[in-house]
């Protein structure tokens, strides 16, 4: 039986987008259980009906972090999902949310953590001059883009790089590692020691 995901967004979804193309062409096996977004102009959510997924709207604004966050646990575990995957989720998760969900919850993020943690990654990374940038996917644990490492990679800062154009190079390695990382945690080929996530091999 096929593993299912929920895909957490607020916005376009575009890392949503490349882990479902990856399901349809068969390269991730896995199913899309549901979508959700806590906002309802959420380009992610009209996509996601689009390519016939099950998407729901739970709107957040003005309620407690922890009230909120059952009532998504609520729509997860309705839909049976086996592994939470952030999308561009612009909330923080509450402790207790993660503690519902061990190692079940997933998150990229666009600089090579520990460096550049929190909102416009790409800016403070030009802005500190480094010469090497990238992203990362991690396990979710209750601090900000803080979990376990899974994956990263690599991504040459060039001198006439704008936020943009780095952007856009770290978002191509995003939509690449991102299946991969989900594929790793669904395999069960891993094992954590300390703060590593170590890969087992096939």
């Amino acid at each position: 039986m096929k593993k299912r995901l929920g895909i957490l967004l607020s916005g376009r979804g575009s890392n949503f987008e490349a882990i479902a193309d990856n399901v349809a062409a068969g390269r991730l096996d896995a199913e899309i259980a549901v979508v959700i977004s806590n906002r309802p102009e959420a380009r992610g959510l009209e996509v996601a009906r689009q390519r016939g997924l099950h998407a729901v709207c739970i709107p957040s604004k003005g309620l407690d972090r922890e009230v909120y966050d059952r009532m998504l646990a609520e729509e997860l575990r309705r839909c049976r999902v086996d592994l939470i995957c952030l999308a561009g989720f612009m909330r923080l998760l509450s402790a207790w949310f993660v503690r519902e969900f061990p190692f079940q919850i997933l998150n990229i993020h666009p600089s090579l953590l520990p460096a550049f943690p929190g909102l416009d990654a790409q800016a403070q990374a030009l802005e500190h001059g480094v010469k090497v940038s990238g992203c990362t996917v991690h396990f979710v644990d209750e601090y900000l883009d803080h979990g376990p490492i899974i994956l990263q990679a690599a991504v040459p800062v060039l001198e006439d790089d704008t936020v943009e154009t780095l952007s856009a190079r770290i978002l191509r390695e995003e939509h690449r590692i991102y299946t991969e990382a989900i594929r790793i945690v669904l395999s069960g080929r891993w094992r954590i020691e300390g703060r590593r996530v170590r890969i087992l091999p096939e």
